[in-house]
């Protein structure tokens, strides 16, 4: 059996590293090298080319390196009967709900205020604080522990999902109750998995139907958001800023209106980022259970995209 690493762009040395350690015995073929096609048995990547894997004959297994899988699903050339897996790991739970209650007390003590009145010279000690109620879009294992941790901080937090739930932890809305949602918060954070129902939904006629001045944070998908939608709500007043780590082209093109944004505090894609020696023993057992014929982890449903 042989594993295929495809990553373009990222150095896999601390994965090959550790997936070493686990099992010395597996063969690793580092894309674009991969000499054998034909023994390759299990393919990790991430942003790999679409098409790739039907180069792989004997592809029994496809495993995300990371949460998200919607780059694996969008290439239509794979075969429905091969499984995908992805990657859940509490290291990046607790990055991910490190930075959104980072961006959550950004707006609660104004600080990008703070900061451009240090810029001008300026000592103002009116309003310090804002009043919050935070909004999750998406709670999975990221988004609840969100809610759940700013909950212990005594912010009012609330929940929003696709579909229903019973005795969930917070107030909690369904996918036919958005208007209601929206009008409980002044701070939007969006968390969905990126499928065809969600891609877009951070846009114009959603913002429209926001408290005045709600404040975003987008740490899921690029795709989420209509750029230009954006840039009317903070014109319109239907949102006062906006702190972004995922677009929909990344890098961020230099020519992109977001960098001159200053309503937006940009960060590159680092809110959660995979730790190899935490998820790695994750991909070995499911190697193993693949050859076992046993039920895999973290099995993705492709019809919900998640």
């Amino acid at each position: 059996m042989s594993l295929a690493i495809i990553s373009p762009g990222k150095n896999p040395n601390a994965w090959i590293k550790v997936i070493n350690q686990l099992n010395p015995d597996l063969k690793i073929q580092v894309y674009p090298d991969i000499s054998d096609p034909e023994e390759v048995e299990v393919a990790f990547l991430w942003q790999h080319p679409e098409g790739l894997l039907s180069s792989f004959p004997n592809l029994k297994l496809i495993s995300s390196m990371g949460a998200g899988v919607d780059h694996i699903l969008r290439d239509k050339t794979i075969s429905p009967d091969i499984p995908i897996v992805r990657i859940v790991d509490e290291k990046l739970t607790w990055s991910m709900t490190n930075y959104v209650i980072m961006a959550v007390l950004n707006f609660h003590r104004q600080i990008t205020r703070y900061q451009a009145d240090q810029k001008r010279k300026v000592w103002d000690m009116s309003n310090p604080e804002i009043e919050v109620k935070v909004g999750v879009m998406g709670v999975g294992a990221l988004g609840s522990d969100v809610l759940e941790k700013l909950s212990m901080m005594d912010i009012p937090v609330f929940g929003y999902g696709f579909s229903e739930k019973e005795d969930f932890q917070f107030p909690y809305f369904s996918k036919d109750h958005l208007d209601q949602f929206l009008k409980e918060i002044n701070v939007l954070v969006c968390l969905l998995p990126l499928t065809k129902e969600t891609e877009n939904i951070l846009n114009l006629d959603l913002f429209e139907k926001c408290n005045p001045g709600t404040y975003l944070i987008n740490v899921a998908r690029g795709k989420h958001l209509v750029d230009e939608d954006l840039i009317i709500a903070f014109e319109k007043g239907y949102l006062s800023g906006a702190m972004l780590d995922v677009y929909r082209e990344e890098p961020l093109p230099k020519d992109h209106p977001f960098w001159e944004e200053d309503r937006i505090t940009m960060t590159p894609h680092i809110a959660s980022v995979t730790n190899p020696r935490a998820a790695a023993p994750q991909l070995i057992e499911n190697i193993e259970r693949i050859k076992s014929n046993r039920e895999l982890l973290n099995l993705v449903d492709r019809n919900r995209g998640y």
